[in-house]
């Protein structure tokens, strides 16, 4: 992972900081066009709105209707957290390109366990299982020691 990568990734997990002081799960995410260039970002509304308006689906929709095909393939996500079975396939949908995550589903699956949270009721699969053609970087055991501690934190609300 280079410096920008990094930049991008710290930036994803600050929004799901920001996501969780609003009172919603800690999940965030960027997308950022190939010259580095941040083009949205978005925080997880489930909680707010429905269970369904997660960051990773939200920029993927986004991508979609505002992307060219090529400009979604140079495009990388940086999230929180890896992406569920719903948002892996809406990036794989919309030919959107590589995914760094900070803290891997099976990380996520079991700090919330170990919280006294409810299971999810879609199996935590890796973004690989769902789209395999996906290139895929993280965890990123620094960030992920930090988004652990977000889940604590809106556990523990």
């Amino acid at each position: 992972m280079d410096e920008q990568d990094r930049r991008h990734l710290t930036h994803a997990v600050d929004l799901a900081e920001a996501a969780l002081e609003a009172g919603d799960e800690p999940f965030g995410s960027v997308l950022v066009d190939a010259a580095g260039t941040v083009l949205r970002t978005a925080v997880n509304e489930a909680v707010h709105r429905n269970a369904t308006i997660h960051p990773e689906l939200t920029l993927a929709q986004w991508a979609g209707d505002h992307l060219d095909p090529d400009a979604r393939t140079g495009a990388t996500v940086y999230t929180s957290g890896e992406h569920c079975p719903m948002c892996s396939a809406a990036h794989a949908w919309v030919g959107l390109g590589r995914i760094v995550y900070a803290s891997s589903s099976a990380q996520t699956a079991r700090w919330v366990a170990e919280l006294g949270g409810p299971p999810s009721p879609v199996a935590a699969l890796p973004i690989t299982t769902v789209a395999p053609g996906i290139p895929v970087e993280g965890p990123d055991e620094e960030l992920a020691a930090r988004v652990r501690e977000l889940h604590r934190r809106f556990r523990e609300r």
